[in-house]
Protein backbone atom coordinates (compact mmCIF):
# COMPACT_ATOMS: atom_id res chain seq x y z
CA UNK A 1 0.00 0.00 0.00
CA UNK A 2 1.41 3.89 -0.61
CA UNK A 3 -0.15 4.78 3.14
CA UNK A 4 1.96 4.27 6.30
CA UNK A 5 -0.52 3.05 8.77
CA UNK A 6 -0.65 1.87 12.27
CA UNK A 7 -3.03 -0.41 13.06
CA UNK A 8 -2.46 0.35 17.08
CA UNK A 9 -3.75 3.63 16.84
CA UNK A 10 -7.99 4.60 16.43
CA UNK A 11 -9.14 4.69 13.07
CA UNK A 12 -9.40 7.64 11.24
CA UNK A 13 -13.12 8.56 11.04
CA UNK A 14 -12.53 10.79 7.95
CA UNK A 15 -11.14 7.83 6.12
CA UNK A 16 -12.93 4.53 4.35
CA UNK A 17 -13.99 1.48 6.42
CA UNK A 18 -12.10 0.41 9.28
CA UNK A 19 -10.99 4.07 8.83
CA UNK A 20 -8.53 2.91 5.95
CA UNK A 21 -7.40 5.54 3.41
CA UNK A 22 -7.12 2.61 0.53
CA UNK A 23 -8.46 4.00 -3.18
CA UNK A 24 -10.24 1.73 -5.19
CA UNK A 25 -7.18 1.38 -7.43
CA UNK A 26 -5.06 0.18 -4.03
CA UNK A 27 -7.38 -2.19 -2.78
CA UNK A 28 -7.08 -5.72 -3.16
CA UNK A 29 -10.73 -6.30 -1.22
CA UNK A 30 -13.23 -4.36 -2.74
CA UNK A 31 -16.87 -3.90 -0.31
CA UNK A 32 -20.20 -3.30 -2.41
CA UNK A 33 -23.04 -1.69 0.04
CA UNK A 34 -26.18 -2.07 -1.71
CA UNK A 35 -28.84 -0.45 0.52
CA UNK A 36 -32.65 -1.98 -0.77
CA UNK A 37 -35.28 -3.92 1.26
CA UNK A 38 -38.46 -3.16 -0.65
CA UNK A 39 -39.92 -6.57 -0.52
CA UNK A 40 -38.76 -7.52 3.12
CA UNK A 41 -42.28 -9.03 4.35
CA UNK A 42 -42.11 -8.62 8.00
CA UNK A 43 -39.47 -5.29 9.36
CA UNK A 44 -37.75 -3.22 6.97
CA UNK A 45 -34.40 -1.75 8.15
CA UNK A 46 -31.89 -3.50 6.02
CA UNK A 47 -31.20 -0.89 3.64
CA UNK A 48 -29.84 1.01 6.38
CA UNK A 49 -27.33 -2.67 7.06
CA UNK A 50 -24.07 -1.33 4.89
CA UNK A 51 -23.81 2.54 6.54
CA UNK A 52 -24.33 0.93 9.87
CA UNK A 53 -21.88 -1.45 9.32
CA UNK A 54 -19.82 0.96 7.75
CA UNK A 55 -19.87 3.23 11.07
CA UNK A 56 -19.50 0.15 13.44
CA UNK A 57 -16.62 -0.87 11.51
CA UNK A 58 -14.25 1.93 12.95
CA UNK A 59 -14.05 0.82 16.43
CA UNK A 60 -12.89 -2.73 14.65
CA UNK A 61 -9.48 -3.56 15.67
CA UNK A 62 -7.60 -4.26 12.35
CA UNK A 63 -5.76 -7.04 13.84
CA UNK A 64 -8.03 -10.04 13.93
CA UNK A 65 -6.61 -13.19 15.60
CA UNK A 66 -8.55 -15.44 13.09
CA UNK A 67 -8.40 -13.50 9.80
CA UNK A 68 -5.28 -11.79 10.37
CA UNK A 69 -4.53 -8.67 8.66
CA UNK A 70 -6.33 -8.18 5.42
CA UNK A 71 -5.80 -4.92 5.72
CA UNK A 72 -2.82 -5.37 4.74
CA UNK A 73 -3.98 -6.28 1.08
CA UNK A 74 -6.05 -2.61 1.01
CA UNK A 75 -9.85 -2.50 1.53
CA UNK A 76 -12.10 0.21 -0.41
CA UNK A 77 -15.65 0.35 -0.20
CA UNK A 78 -17.61 2.01 -2.71
CA UNK A 79 -19.94 4.95 -1.71
CA UNK A 80 -23.56 3.90 -2.41
CA UNK A 81 -25.40 4.05 -5.21
CA UNK A 82 -28.15 6.94 -5.39
CA UNK A 83 -30.04 5.12 -7.48
CA UNK A 84 -30.96 2.01 -4.87
CA UNK A 85 -31.26 4.82 -2.51
CA UNK A 86 -34.37 5.92 -5.05
CA UNK A 87 -35.66 2.38 -5.91
CA UNK A 88 -35.93 1.75 -2.46
CA UNK A 89 -37.86 4.41 -2.16
CA UNK A 90 -40.35 3.88 -4.86
CA UNK A 91 -40.54 0.18 -4.98
CA UNK A 92 -40.93 0.24 -0.88
CA UNK A 93 -43.81 2.86 -1.02
CA UNK A 94 -46.06 0.14 -3.91
CA UNK A 95 -44.99 -2.98 -2.42
CA UNK A 96 -46.78 -2.30 0.88
CA UNK A 97 -49.99 -2.36 -0.24
CA UNK A 98 -49.20 -5.43 -1.49
CA UNK A 99 -47.54 -6.89 1.40
CA UNK A 100 -50.50 -5.60 3.57
CA UNK A 101 -52.68 -8.05 1.62
CA UNK A 102 -50.21 -10.73 1.33
CA UNK A 103 -50.43 -10.86 -2.10
CA UNK A 104 -53.86 -11.26 -2.47
CA UNK A 105 -54.22 -8.90 -5.26
CA UNK A 106 -56.71 -9.76 -7.72
CA UNK A 107 -59.58 -7.81 -8.71
CA UNK A 108 -57.38 -4.45 -7.63
CA UNK A 109 -55.85 -2.89 -10.83
CA UNK A 110 -54.01 -0.73 -8.75
CA UNK A 111 -52.35 -2.98 -6.41
CA UNK A 112 -51.67 -5.02 -9.97
CA UNK A 113 -49.64 -1.93 -11.29
CA UNK A 114 -47.86 -1.48 -8.28
CA UNK A 115 -46.92 -5.09 -8.07
CA UNK A 116 -45.87 -5.27 -11.86
CA UNK A 117 -43.36 -2.07 -10.87
CA UNK A 118 -41.94 -3.12 -7.98
CA UNK A 119 -40.60 -6.42 -9.93
CA UNK A 120 -39.59 -4.28 -12.64
CA UNK A 121 -37.38 -1.83 -10.08
CA UNK A 122 -36.32 -5.43 -8.38
CA UNK A 123 -34.76 -6.28 -11.86
CA UNK A 124 -33.10 -2.89 -12.52
CA UNK A 125 -31.63 -3.55 -8.76
CA UNK A 126 -30.40 -6.79 -9.64
CA UNK A 127 -29.14 -5.53 -12.82
CA UNK A 128 -27.01 -2.98 -11.35
CA UNK A 129 -25.56 -5.13 -8.26
CA UNK A 130 -23.83 -7.43 -11.23
CA UNK A 131 -22.76 -4.47 -12.70
CA UNK A 132 -20.67 -3.12 -10.16
CA UNK A 133 -19.77 -6.11 -8.93
CA UNK A 134 -18.80 -7.42 -12.02
CA UNK A 135 -16.64 -4.28 -12.38
CA UNK A 136 -14.91 -4.87 -9.19
CA UNK A 137 -14.02 -8.35 -10.51
CA UNK A 138 -13.16 -7.98 -13.68
CA UNK A 139 -10.46 -5.42 -12.52
CA UNK A 140 -9.14 -8.13 -10.27
CA UNK A 141 -10.62 -7.57 -6.84
CA UNK A 142 -12.21 -9.72 -4.34
CA UNK A 143 -15.59 -8.77 -3.45
CA UNK A 144 -17.97 -8.57 -0.70
CA UNK A 145 -21.45 -7.20 -1.04
CA UNK A 146 -22.68 -6.09 2.22
CA UNK A 147 -27.20 -5.52 1.19
CA UNK A 148 -30.14 -4.92 2.08
CA UNK A 149 -31.97 -7.87 2.08
CA UNK A 150 -31.28 -11.22 0.95
CA UNK A 151 -32.87 -10.31 -2.71
CA UNK A 152 -29.87 -8.04 -3.51
CA UNK A 153 -27.31 -11.22 -3.22
CA UNK A 154 -28.65 -12.33 -6.52
CA UNK A 155 -26.78 -9.80 -8.43
CA UNK A 156 -23.84 -10.22 -6.48
CA UNK A 157 -23.85 -14.09 -6.70
CA UNK A 158 -24.13 -14.26 -10.28
CA UNK A 159 -21.76 -11.64 -11.05
CA UNK A 160 -19.46 -14.12 -9.45
CA UNK A 161 -20.63 -17.16 -10.81
CA UNK A 162 -20.54 -16.28 -14.45
CA UNK A 163 -16.94 -15.65 -13.86
CA UNK A 164 -16.27 -18.77 -12.38
CA UNK A 165 -18.07 -21.37 -13.92
CA UNK A 166 -19.28 -24.34 -11.83
CA UNK A 167 -18.45 -22.74 -8.37
CA UNK A 168 -19.99 -23.76 -5.14
CA UNK A 169 -22.56 -21.92 -3.37
CA UNK A 170 -22.39 -22.25 0.94
CA UNK A 171 -25.52 -20.42 1.96
CA UNK A 172 -26.16 -19.76 5.61
CA UNK A 173 -29.54 -18.96 6.79
CA UNK A 174 -32.52 -19.61 9.09
CA UNK A 175 -34.40 -20.14 5.60
CA UNK A 176 -34.04 -21.54 2.55
CA UNK A 177 -35.53 -18.89 0.24
CA UNK A 178 -36.39 -20.98 -2.40
CA UNK A 179 -39.99 -19.96 -2.36
CA UNK A 180 -41.61 -19.05 -5.86
CA UNK A 181 -42.09 -15.24 -5.86
CA UNK A 182 -43.25 -14.76 -2.55
CA UNK A 183 -46.67 -12.49 -2.60
CA UNK A 184 -45.73 -12.03 -5.90
CA UNK A 185 -42.68 -10.38 -5.70
CA UNK A 186 -40.43 -12.41 -8.38
CA UNK A 187 -37.11 -11.02 -7.14
CA UNK A 188 -38.32 -11.72 -2.82
CA UNK A 189 -35.86 -12.36 -0.34
CA UNK A 190 -37.82 -15.35 -0.15
CA UNK A 191 -36.96 -16.82 -3.44
CA UNK A 192 -32.87 -15.15 -4.21
CA UNK A 193 -31.74 -18.78 -4.15
CA UNK A 194 -34.36 -20.25 -6.38
CA UNK A 195 -33.64 -17.32 -8.73
CA UNK A 196 -30.36 -18.21 -8.33
CA UNK A 197 -30.93 -22.03 -9.23
CA UNK A 198 -33.47 -21.46 -12.20
CA UNK A 199 -31.63 -21.51 -15.38
CA UNK A 200 -34.14 -19.26 -16.94
CA UNK A 201 -33.70 -16.65 -14.07
CA UNK A 202 -30.01 -16.98 -12.73
CA UNK A 203 -27.21 -19.22 -13.03
CA UNK A 204 -28.74 -22.49 -12.62
CA UNK A 205 -27.50 -25.72 -10.33
CA UNK A 206 -25.77 -28.59 -12.10
CA UNK A 207 -27.53 -32.13 -12.00
CA UNK A 208 -25.84 -35.27 -12.18
CA UNK A 209 -22.65 -33.67 -11.87
CA UNK A 210 -23.11 -32.08 -15.75
CA UNK A 211 -24.02 -28.38 -15.47
CA UNK A 212 -27.75 -27.67 -17.65
CA UNK A 213 -25.77 -23.95 -18.58
CA UNK A 214 -22.20 -23.35 -18.72
CA UNK A 215 -21.93 -20.49 -15.82
CA UNK A 216 -24.39 -23.39 -13.60
CA UNK A 217 -23.34 -23.44 -9.56
CA UNK A 218 -21.37 -27.03 -9.18
CA UNK A 219 -23.15 -27.68 -5.89
CA UNK A 220 -24.99 -26.03 -3.17
CA UNK A 221 -24.46 -26.24 0.69
CA UNK A 222 -27.80 -25.06 3.28
CA UNK A 223 -26.79 -24.53 6.36
CA UNK A 224 -28.66 -23.05 9.96
CA UNK A 225 -32.45 -24.02 8.15
CA UNK A 226 -35.57 -23.66 10.68
CA UNK A 227 -38.21 -21.46 8.86
CA UNK A 228 -39.49 -23.30 5.60
CA UNK A 229 -42.30 -24.25 3.86
CA UNK A 230 -43.52 -27.96 2.53
CA UNK A 231 -42.31 -26.91 -1.12
CA UNK A 232 -39.27 -25.91 0.29
CA UNK A 233 -38.56 -28.90 1.78
CA UNK A 234 -40.06 -30.78 -1.42
CA UNK A 235 -37.15 -28.96 -3.54
CA UNK A 236 -34.46 -29.75 -1.52
CA UNK A 237 -34.74 -33.42 -1.72
CA UNK A 238 -35.54 -33.50 -4.74
CA UNK A 239 -32.15 -31.68 -5.87
CA UNK A 240 -29.21 -33.75 -6.48
CA UNK A 241 -26.55 -31.27 -5.83
CA UNK A 242 -28.27 -29.35 -2.94
CA UNK A 243 -27.06 -30.24 0.10
CA UNK A 244 -29.41 -29.14 4.12
CA UNK A 245 -28.06 -29.23 7.14
CA UNK A 246 -31.19 -28.20 9.55
CA UNK A 247 -31.15 -26.39 12.70
CA UNK A 248 -32.59 -29.32 14.50
CA UNK A 249 -30.07 -31.36 13.44
CA UNK A 250 -27.15 -29.10 13.93
CA UNK A 251 -28.20 -28.77 17.96
CA UNK A 252 -28.83 -31.92 18.35
CA UNK A 253 -24.78 -32.72 17.35
CA UNK A 254 -24.32 -29.86 19.39
CA UNK A 255 -26.74 -31.26 22.33
CA UNK A 256 -25.01 -34.88 22.44
CA UNK A 257 -21.66 -33.41 22.47
CA UNK A 258 -21.13 -34.72 18.86
CA UNK A 259 -18.21 -33.83 16.04
CA UNK A 260 -19.34 -30.75 14.79
CA UNK A 261 -16.38 -30.40 12.59
CA UNK A 262 -16.97 -34.02 10.52
CA UNK A 263 -20.78 -32.56 9.91
CA UNK A 264 -19.34 -29.88 8.75
CA UNK A 265 -16.56 -31.57 6.47
CA UNK A 266 -19.50 -34.15 4.82
CA UNK A 267 -21.54 -31.26 4.00
CA UNK A 268 -18.93 -29.59 2.28
CA UNK A 269 -17.45 -32.57 0.29
CA UNK A 270 -19.44 -31.88 -2.43
CA UNK A 271 -18.74 -28.37 -3.28
CA UNK A 272 -16.10 -27.51 -6.03
CA UNK A 273 -12.72 -25.94 -5.80
CA UNK A 274 -14.49 -22.06 -5.84
CA UNK A 275 -16.83 -21.45 -3.85
CA UNK A 276 -19.06 -18.60 -3.24
CA UNK A 277 -20.88 -17.40 0.68
CA UNK A 278 -24.11 -15.97 0.96
CA UNK A 279 -25.06 -15.17 4.68
CA UNK A 280 -28.06 -14.06 5.89
CA UNK A 281 -27.49 -12.96 9.10
CA UNK A 282 -30.65 -14.18 10.63
CA UNK A 283 -28.94 -17.27 10.03
CA UNK A 284 -27.19 -16.82 13.51
CA UNK A 285 -28.86 -16.64 16.91
CA UNK A 286 -30.98 -14.15 17.35
CA UNK A 287 -28.79 -12.77 20.34
CA UNK A 288 -26.51 -11.63 17.16
CA UNK A 289 -29.10 -9.70 14.96
CA UNK A 290 -32.33 -8.76 16.82
CA UNK A 291 -33.38 -6.81 15.13
CA UNK A 292 -32.69 -8.37 11.88
CA UNK A 293 -36.15 -8.25 9.02
CA UNK A 294 -37.36 -11.92 10.00
CA UNK A 295 -35.64 -13.28 13.05
CA UNK A 296 -36.08 -17.27 13.84
CA UNK A 297 -34.98 -18.74 17.37
CA UNK A 298 -32.26 -21.24 17.15
CA UNK A 299 -29.23 -20.72 14.82
CA UNK A 300 -25.66 -20.62 14.93
CA UNK A 301 -23.53 -19.25 17.62
CA UNK A 302 -20.71 -16.81 16.55
CA UNK A 303 -18.31 -19.50 16.17
CA UNK A 304 -19.97 -22.27 14.92
CA UNK A 305 -21.33 -19.28 11.81
CA UNK A 306 -16.85 -19.55 11.59
CA UNK A 307 -16.60 -22.98 11.52
CA UNK A 308 -18.71 -23.00 8.31
CA UNK A 309 -16.84 -20.34 6.73
CA UNK A 310 -13.38 -21.57 7.39
CA UNK A 311 -13.82 -24.48 6.82
CA UNK A 312 -13.92 -23.72 2.73
CA UNK A 313 -10.11 -22.15 3.19
CA UNK A 314 -9.36 -25.01 5.44
CA UNK A 315 -10.69 -27.95 3.26
CA UNK A 316 -8.45 -26.58 0.60
CA UNK A 317 -10.79 -24.52 -1.01
CA UNK A 318 -11.37 -20.70 -2.46
CA UNK A 319 -13.59 -18.47 -1.25
CA UNK A 320 -14.29 -16.19 -4.20
CA UNK A 321 -16.90 -14.23 -3.47
CA UNK A 322 -19.37 -13.44 -1.14
CA UNK A 323 -22.01 -11.39 0.94
CA UNK A 324 -23.73 -9.92 4.34
CA UNK A 325 -27.40 -9.48 4.20
CA UNK A 326 -30.10 -8.57 6.46
CA UNK A 327 -27.97 -6.74 8.93
CA UNK A 328 -30.48 -3.98 10.12
CA UNK A 329 -29.62 -1.40 12.87
CA UNK A 330 -33.43 -1.60 13.68
CA UNK A 331 -35.19 2.26 13.87
CA UNK A 332 -32.24 4.28 14.66
CA UNK A 333 -31.21 6.47 11.92
CA UNK A 334 -28.99 5.44 9.01
CA UNK A 335 -24.99 5.26 10.24
CA UNK A 336 -25.37 4.89 13.72
CA UNK A 337 -23.89 1.65 14.84
CA UNK A 338 -25.93 -0.65 16.54
CA UNK A 339 -25.03 -4.26 17.79
CA UNK A 340 -26.17 -6.04 14.62
CA UNK A 341 -24.13 -3.32 12.92
CA UNK A 342 -21.23 -4.38 15.16
CA UNK A 343 -21.89 -8.31 14.46
CA UNK A 344 -22.00 -7.09 10.76
CA UNK A 345 -18.95 -5.05 11.21
CA UNK A 346 -16.67 -8.10 12.04
CA UNK A 347 -18.04 -10.57 9.98
CA UNK A 348 -16.97 -8.92 7.37
CA UNK A 349 -13.44 -8.03 8.12
CA UNK A 350 -13.17 -12.13 9.13
CA UNK A 351 -14.46 -12.64 5.94
CA UNK A 352 -12.36 -10.42 3.91
CA UNK A 353 -9.75 -12.12 5.58
CA UNK A 354 -11.03 -15.32 3.88
CA UNK A 355 -11.11 -13.60 0.69
CA UNK A 356 -7.48 -11.85 0.73
CA UNK A 357 -6.34 -15.85 1.31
Amino acid sequence: MKHDLDPNVAADLGEGIFGLPHSAEEAELHVVPVPFDATCSYRRGAARGPASILAASYQVELFDAVAGEPWKRGIFMHDEDPRFGAWNAEAGALAKGVIDVGGRIEGNEQLVQDLARTNAICREVDALVESLVGASLDAGRRVLMIGGDHATAFGSICATGRRHPGMGLLHIDAHADLRDAYEGFERSHASVIRNVIDPEVGLGLAHGGAASVPCALGALVQVGLRDLCPAEMKRIASEDRLRAVFDHEWAGIRARGGDLEERIRVAIDGLPEEVYLTLDIDGLEPGLCPRTGTPVPGGLSWHEAWMWISAIPNSGRRLIGADIVEVSPGSVEAGRDTWDAIVGARLALRILGSLAG
